[in-house]
């Protein structure tokens, strides 16, 4: 389990970042220092983080008991940790986000004496505050050696979230599936507001709400107790339509 308090650390341009930070200072952790933000989201993010100071990376880790490394735009959690280089502590707990990387990346913390995890909330971020009350609908990937497992559950717990564990192998698979169900989600909904703009419909967004909610709510329940063979499927809705 993690100690009552940690003293937070926010490394990376992520627009995770915030919320992840909000949704431990809702859990007692405090995060005082953060790296530079995206300069579009500055004023935002400090306005969500109030009392936190900006430092740089060796600095912000130098001062933090958790330590949360999440790459925006342009960085790689490698590029992030070998900025901080020899700055890590023993007993020190640092998570990334990558949904494709485990553990390994972390060598370098890891041979310093700190707690390496692998924490991947499952979740379409848009980086306000209105993404802390959806991580309670959320699930976190966590990947961890098994003596630490229960610190990066816990955490997840505290942010309100439900951990499910995947294999280090796995993350790559892993952070396929969330790609393409992100990618392909908005890029379907994106072509079809558009025609229907051609069309002259109005406000198309909110016209297909209904159907795109309920269409994925059947696909998920269908698949809640297993997988399901997407040809099988699409087979018995044509056999079903026929009818």
């Amino acid at each position: 389990m993690t100690p009552d308090r940690l003293d937070v650390g926010l490394v990376g341009r992520a627009r995770q970042i915030p919320v992840l930070g909000m949704a431990l200072a809702g859990a007692g952790h405090i995060p005082w220092f953060m790296t530079d933000p995206d300069p579009e989201y500055r004023e935002r993010v400090l306005a969500q983080l109030r009392g936190v100071t900006i430092r740089p990376a060796d600095e912000v880790v130098q001062g933090s008991d958790l330590v949360i490394i999440a790459p925006g735009e342009g960085e790689t959690v490698e590029s992030l940790v070998a900025d901080i280089a020899d700055g890590w502590k023993p007993g020190q707990i640092v998570l990334h986000t990558d949904a494709a990387l485990g553990v390994g990346v972390l060598e370098p913390a890891r041979a310093a004496g700190a707690i390496p995890l692998a924490i991947h909330p499952i979740l379409h971020f848009t980086g306000t505050s209105l993404d802390v009350q959806r991580l309670k609908d959320a699930y976190f990937a966590v990947t961890a050696p098994s003596t630490v497992m229960p610190i990066a559950q816990a955490l997840v717990v505290e942010m309100g979230g439900e951990p499910i564990v995947i294999a280090e192998a796995d993350r790559p698979a892993f952070a396929e599936v969330v790609d393409t169900v992100a990618t392909f989600s908005r890029a379907i909904i994106d072509q079809s507001t558009f025609r229907l703009t051609e069309i002259g419909v109005e406000r198309p967004g909110e016209v297909l709400r209904a159907l795109a909610h309920s269409a994925v709510d059947e696909s998920l329940r269908r698949s809640a107790d297993g997988a399901v063979d997407p040809v099988e499927a699409w087979l018995d809705d044509s056999l079903d339509d026929d009818d």
